[in-house]
């Protein structure tokens, strides 16, 4: 079967929302004290026969991209490598000049993927994520792998 990728338009907006909240815990992301909503974000999907296999969000602002969410739902196929790479294009095509994104300390996994994908680290935002709570009470304490869950990292990727 063929993945096909597409953007996301406003009719995808509640699904945004429903992805969201089963995959992030709520409808609305928060990175460096800042609420981002499905509305408020462009994005690209990947699916197959209708059933979306990864979502990516990403928010233009002058020179900088910022990927606002990214996941895939079938590790080992290469989908978040393809979402990457379509945020990245439209960030040319819009005059970026780079792209950045927030993690968490606990996602081991997405350190590994960004580094080996281009990106570099940018900033440590220790404690972060007690600020964070107090937009979004929902944030666990104690993320994957049953790491506390304190600190932002940004990464970014200088774009040509």
């Amino acid at each position: 079967m063929t993945i096909v990728y597409r953007r996301s338009g406003a009719q995808d907006t509640p699904l945004v929302c429903e992805f969201w909240r089963e995959h992030w815990g709520d409808d609305f992301v928060v990175a460096h004290g800042e609420i981002y909503r499905p509305e408020d974000v462009d994005g690209f999907i990947a699916a197959e026969e209708g059933q979306w296999l990864g979502l990516v969000t990403y928010a233009i602002r002058g020179a900088g991209c910022e990927i606002v969410s990214i996941d895939s739902l079938r590790e080992g196929r290469g989908i978040g490598s393809h979402l990457i790479d379509e945020v990245a294009a439209q960030a040319r095509r819009a005059g970026c000049k780079r792209i950045f994104l927030t993690t968490t300390n606990d996602n081991l996994h997405a350190l590994g993927f960004y580094q080996k994908h281009g990106f570099v680290l940018a900033a440590l935002r220790a404690g972060e994520l007690d600020h964070a709570r107090q937009l979004k009470p929902s944030i666990p304490l104690i993320g994957m792998h049953g790491i506390p869950l304190r600190d932002e990292i940004e990464f970014e990727m200088t774009l040509s």
